[in-house]
């Protein structure tokens, strides 16, 4: 029976985008990565790994998946990484407080659709905070009824899909999973839309 805390395991969003991170290790050296609803903090813990200055986080009304966040950072010789209590859609003194960032990465943060809009009001608060950050995120398709494309336009971001196999994840083995349920994995690039509707 799986834990109603999900971020107790590793997904296979979080490998797919652990790929992704490790096929980009060359440009992660100095950068700022803040990974948001972390759990289990693979993809964060691959960006620590490969040089970035990396911040997790995950829900505050969550204590076992911050202690899960910790441990993995121990299990990786990683001791020294912040681990902050942030709900997505709630604007608290440890958002507002947070450094620059470069990066944010979420695995499987779309999962479930009450959370869409929350999940994206906190990065668009850390985007334009940050206007020149991106967010890298891998998202399970669970229904072709759920879709975040209005969300985006609402709060002015834009989209890019990354294709799987542009870096090396479309191989069956990244994505599958034990876990119950289909497990077809999209890559986006989120960030800010310009003026101009860009």
């Amino acid at each position: 029976v799986l834990d109603s805390q999900y971020g107790m395991y590793v997904w296979p969003c979080a490998v797919v985008l652990a790929q992704y991170l490790w096929v980009h290790r060359s440009s992660l050296p100095g950068k700022r990565v803040l990974e948001i609803g972390a759990g289990v903090s693979l993809p964060g813990v691959v960006a620590a790994k490969c040089g970035a200055v990396v911040t997790l986080s995950d829900s505050e009304e969550l204590p076992r998946c911050l202690r899960n966040c910790r441990r993995s950072c121990l299990a990786n010789r990683l001791p020294h990484i912040p681990v902050l209590g942030l709900t997505w859609g709630r604007v608290s003194p440890e958002l507002l407080a947070l450094a620059p960032i470069d990066i944010i990465l979420g695995s499987d943060v779309f999962f479930d659709p009450k959370d869409f809009e929350d999940v994206l009001t906190t990065i668009y608060f850390l985007l334009e905070k940050n206007p020149h950050a991106q967010f890298w995120t891998t998202y399970q398709v669970r229904s072709a009824d759920w879709s975040i494309e209005a969300l985006l336009c609402k709060w002015k971001l834009k989209s890019i899909h990354v294709p799987l196999c542009s870096f090396g994840a479309d191989k069956e083995h990244l994505g599958s999973s034990s876990l119950p349920g289909r497990h077809t994995i999209e890559m986006m690039i989120i960030s800010l839309a310009r003026s101009d509707g860009t």
